[in-house]
């Protein structure tokens, strides 16, 4: 059985395992695209780390939580958003003004909408996470 989306599926399973108050988890399948969220969401404190590894049946992560997740899902479909767009998707996506961030992927690489901002590049949404 394949996978539509494994980036959606990766956050879920964060979601789940931090309800569950899990302190540690295996994301496979890995991705580049999958390392880069991580490496935002630990940059900005919702995970403690992570390490990359593989085996024979591929790439997978070892993400450690900290529990300082609330909510994490991926954004369906991947909206196109321009440098001064931001602000619709925040009144949808976030809870409130500075609470939580919302990952775009940009020419510039993957990074939080703040930090878009601030470059005034545009992008596509990713995930949202507070």
């Amino acid at each position: 059985m394949t996978q539509t989306d494994p980036i959606a599926d990766a956050l879920v399973h964060i979601k789940n395992s931090q309800t569950a108050s899990k302190t540690s988890i295996t994301l496979r399948p890995g991705s580049k695209l999958l390392g880069q969220i991580l490496r935002v969401m630990k940059e900005k404190g919702y995970i403690a780390k992570f390490t990359e590894k593989n085996d024979m049946r591929g790439a997978f992560y070892e993400v450690e939580l900290n529990g300082k997740i609330n909510q994490v899902a991926a954004i369906k479909p991947r909206y196109a958003v321009g440098k001064n767009e931001f602000e619709k998707f925040e009144k949808r996506f976030l809870p409130a003004r500075d609470i939580g961030m919302m990952i775009v992927s940009t020419s510039q690489g993957v990074m939080t909408h703040q930090e878009s901002k601030e470059k005034s590049i545009g992008g596509r949404l990713l995930a949202y996470i507070y």
